[in-house]
């Protein structure tokens, strides 16, 4: 296939992510959040914080199995892990409004990404990994890489823009790994998902159903979740989830240069990313 015709069905696919207001023209980011924030309440769709009905027969299943063998789900030890004893949880209606200003700006403050893992898994009532997340600004107090509104600092304004840019200059070769690694994310979540539910069935839970429990709790679950909610992949979500990996790598590069020791290796624990994403920000042209 020419190379042209590549490069024009990833431009395509930015293309297709359009936001109420995005047809006026001269909007500032501002508008169009209250452009989107006026179509949610009209009744326009707003993110879907409920897991699909499968992962959450999969986390039923976890907690009925150690229930019935008198070990309380989640574990009271989680509790004091979790600093934040009244954590904001995102609504369906707030995280959509969060993408929506992510996807103009740029910006992901850190406060309202721990309030969306807190989001994806309600029932657990305490989450070390968002408390993490929340006390990062804490933690890394004149960290170069954290903004004034505790947002990476790496990339700002219409992040469509940032994807274009790399549909035009990313290698041939960039583009097929990253591709590829898109698609065996799906192929993990599925089976990921599958080998969970016979271990569950068959009453002995084992590595699949650690790895799920792990992964619902970090930002593979976003991942996991993503694809179990979508029926048939198309190809346009392939090539944008593409374009984001190597969006997601190039950020991690900026990081690195600008404040060198961080702790990549925390990005290689299981759990945290699908491992096929582990692998494709681990090629030698990446940050970790």
């Amino acid at each position: 296939m020419p190379e042209a015709t590549v490069r024009a069905a990833f431009h395509a696919a930015v293309d297709a992510v359009r936001l109420p207001g995005d047809a006026e023209s001269g909007q500032d980011p501002e508008e169009q959040l209250d452009a989107v924030d006026a179509y949610i309440a009209r009744g326009g769709q707003a993110a879907v914080m409920v897991p699909p009905a499968r992962a959450r027969r999969v986390d039923e299943q976890i907690v009925e199995f150690f229930e019935s063998a008198g070990v309380p789900w989640p574990p009271a030890e989680l509790a004091q892990w979790d600093e934040n004893p009244s954590p904001e949880h995102l609504t369906p209606q707030g995280a959509a409004l969060f993408a929506a200003d992510a996807l103009l700006t740029g910006s992901a403050p850190l406060p309202r990404i721990a309030a969306l893992l807190r989001g994806m898994t309600p029932g657990m009532g305490v989450n070390p990994i968002a408390s993490l997340v929340e006390t990062t600004v804490r933690d890394v107090p004149d960290s170069p890489v954290i903004g004034p509104d505790h947002s990476l600092s790496t990339l700002t304004g219409d992040v469509r823009h940032s994807l274009h840019e790399l549909a035009v200059t990313a290698s041939p070769e960039d583009l097929g790994a990253a591709w590829r690694a898109a698609l065996e994310v799906r192929t993990w979540a599925l089976d990921l998902c599958a080998r969970a539910e016979e271990e569950l069935t068959a009453g002995t839970p084992g590595d699949a159903t650690t790895e799920w429990w792990i992964s619902r709790q970090l930002p593979a679950g976003m991942s996991l979740l993503e694809e179990l909610r979508t029926r048939e992949e198309k190809p346009s979500g392939t090539a944008l989830a593409a374009l984001g990996l190597l969006l997601q790598r190039e950020q991690l590069a900026a990081v690195d240069r600008m404040q060198p020791g961080c702790q990549w290796e925390l990005m290689q624990s299981p759990g945290f990313l699908p491992p096929p994403v582990r692998t494709f920000l681990a090629l030698p042209s990446a940050a970790v």
